[in-house]
């Protein structure tokens, strides 16, 4: 795989944090080269995979447990509107190479639901950007109760290239797409990467040590499990010192994990749960994001 290439996707992943296995994946699983390669085509609408029987004595196989399962979840997400987060991303031994942005931008009524608007910015720093220049904005319409998915876009701007794709989501097919959108079907309880973002600070990771979720990053459906692995780490990023809970993330595709990568996300033991750092440990290359400011 080219290595720029392997960078840039990394880049795109990092900027939703807890998805960034999700991204590198598309990257890393020979998807065609191109900086737009493996973004959709906003007329052709893409489905979830139908769920396979369980095998009771493979519990890879079962799908992932909805909200109902885990009852340590809190019932509101815990970040405020208005709420912007900064990060800077290094990647192995070069620094600064992309500045990152998680806001909440509004809370709002969408197709009848309580919704949350979730975005996230992503652009290249120099030197990368002189090689890769990336401007991309993803926004997710997110269920406010329990962060499923309603709408994900993407709308990126790599080398000059632009592609918008606007998915709604549904799981009955029973929700029509507007003519600006495409119709995607998912299995209930899905979330996409900014609403998962969200969701794993709203776990009460006292209460809960591992949690599931199906997970629609644009193109293809995950199992993504997020489980405790220490509940007191001292982090230092440049937004500050922060005690932290140490949440492993591993990513299933068709019941089997993909393990030649690891994902370390640390999330503040505040009332917000703020993410503070990602570390992310891949063949081609290691990334750290750190929290550089909040609002």
């Amino acid at each position: 795989m080219n290595r720029n290439r392997s960078t840039a996707v990394l880049i795109i992943g990092v900027v939703l944090l807890a998805a960034a296995a999700i991204f590198w994946i598309h990257g890393h699983g020979g998807r065609p080269q191109g900086a737009l390669a493996s973004a959709p085509d906003a007329a052709t609408p893409v489905s979830a995979p139908v769920d396979k029987p369980i095998d009771k004595n493979n519990d890879t196989e079962r799908p992932a447990p909805t909200d109902a399962k885990q009852p340590s979840i809190a019932s509101e997400a815990p970040a405020r509107v208005g709420e912007i987060l900064d990060f800077a991303a290094d990647v192995s031994k070069l620094s600064n190479v992309a500045n990152l942005r998680l806001q909440t931008a509004e809370r709002r009524n969408f197709l009848g639901k309580s919704a949350l608007h979730l975005q996230a910015f992503a652009h290249t720093e120099n030197p990368l950007r002189m090689v890769f220049e990336l401007d991309d904005q993803f926004d997710s319409y997110s269920d406010a109760g329990t962060l499923t998915s309603l709408q994900y876009e993407m709308h990126l701007n790599e080398r000059g290239q632009k592609v918008d794709s606007v998915q709604r989501m549904t799981a009955t097919g029973e929700e029509p797409a507007p003519a600006n959108a495409t119709e995607t079907r998912v299995v209930p309880g899905t979330r996409d990467p900014l609403g998962l973002m969200q969701y794993l600070r709203s776990v009460d990771w006292s209460k809960t040590h591992e949690v599931r979720s199906p997970v629609y990053d644009g193109h293809k459906l995950y199992d993504v499990r997020a489980s405790l692995s220490a509940g007191f780490e001292v982090v230092a990023v440049p937004a500050g010192k922060y005690t932290a809970s140490k949440i492993g993330i591993r990513v299933f595709e068709d019941g089997t994990e993909m393990k030649d990568a690891s994902f370390t996300l640390y999330l503040a033991n505040n009332p917000q749960h703020t993410p503070v750092l990602l570390e992310a440990v891949m063949p081609f290359a290691t990334a750290r994001v750190q929290l550089a400011k909040e609002k």
